[in-house]
């Protein structure tokens, strides 16, 4: 099924149910009104907005309408926990290999993770706001899952038994603040800003056609599309390149601690070894340049430029609805000129 919270005023928004085609919703408010309670309590609940999600398919609910991404916030407006690992190994290869930095052997084994910010997610189609383009203002297209509660010490076979939902992300990167952060020694902070996440989330039963599946424990075989300006700059497979696959991601997570219903695990960028697929962060296509050229050529983005990031099935419909941001100033405030 297919999950998405729409607008009402509130931080938590309303939960609606949105049909497979993503052309029409109807509100999940006779079951639960918040994303939240529905992973609390999946096994009793799910059931319930499946039957809604059936009978939005193949029949006429008598209170449906119809489906505008625009009035989305994030599937899940604020998390317990929002994770994001580094799971596409070419990615971290060809940023270190610019800078003429060793790749540390455990980076094959032990995979990168940092946590963000959860209280503030954005919409598919908010705006992506940023007090300078100075900062270096960089799109980051990535999947994602929710979970529901995982045990601490969990495998990776145990955790991906803890995936409840999948979505797209836009885990937006201000480059230029980074170098000065990681080299405190702490991590990513200022540098990183408010997340988006795709119109919809869905659960995995949505990834299998004619009885196939491109869930593959826990890699999502699909293309993710990522669009600059109107301009594709991105078809990478997601999937055969994911060095470490979620049930790894949030077994890493969880090793000393327990992950409760509400947690978001990110992918990383998505990355791969064939240049020709393109990129999934401005900073990997400066770093091919600086590698095949001696230096990156590709600004950053600025104010007024968008970013288009979608994923479509094996059928060539879209599966989560599409990320749909541009890049903007913060408004001024009143008085100020």
């Amino acid at each position: 099924m297919k999950l998405a919270t729409y607008k009402d005023g509130s931080r938590d928004g309303q939960l609606i149910v949105v049909s497979r085609d993503l052309s029409t919703a109807h509100y999940a408010s006779g079951i639960a009104n918040r994303l939240q309670q529905v992973l609390d309590d999946w096994n009793f609940m799910s059931p319930q907005l499946q039957d809604l999600y059936d009978t939005l398919n193949h029949g006429k609910p008598r209170h449906a309408f119809s489906f505008d991404p625009k009035q989305c916030m994030a599937p899940l407006p604020r998390a317990y926990q929002w994770a994001d690992g580094s799971a596409y190994i070419n990615h971290v290869e060809l940023v270190r290999q610019a800078r003429g930095a060793e790749m540390p052997p455990s980076f094959y084994t032990d995979p990168l993770m940092y946590q963000g910010g959860s209280d503030d997610f954005l919409g598919a189609c908010n705006d992506v706001v940023c007090a300078s383009e100075s900062f270096g203002i960089d799109f980051e297209a990535e999947v994602a899952v929710i979970t529901g509660d995982v045990r601490m010490g969990a495998t990776p076979e145990q955790a991906l038994d803890g995936i409840r939902l999948v979505m797209l992300a836009n885990d937006v990167s201000l480059r230029h603040l980074i170098p000065g952060e990681l080299g405190k020694g702490f991590g990513f902070l200022q540098s990183k800003p408010a997340t988006a996440f795709s119109p919809v989330a869905v659960t995995l039963d949505e990834f299998t056609t004619g009885g196939e599946s491109a869930w593959d424990k826990g890699r999502l075989n699909l293309m993710l599309q990522s669009t600059w300006n109107g301009r594709k700059v991105g078809r990478c497979d997601a999937g055969p390149e994911m060095t470490f696959h979620f049930g790894q991601l949030i077994s890493h997570l969880c090793k000393t601690r327990n992950v409760r219903a509400g947690s978001i695990v990110g992918s990383g960028t998505v990355s791969n070894k064939d240049w020709s697929r393109g990129y999934s962060c401005i900073a990997e296509k400066r770093a091919i340049e600086t590698i095949q050229g001696g230096k990156a050529t590709t600004d950053f983005m600025k104010y007024g430029d968008t970013i288009h990031i979608e994923m479509k099935g094996r059928d060539g419909l879209s599966v989560f609805g599409a990320i749909e941001q541009e890049i903007a100033p913060p408004p001024l405030v009143v008085g100020q000129s």
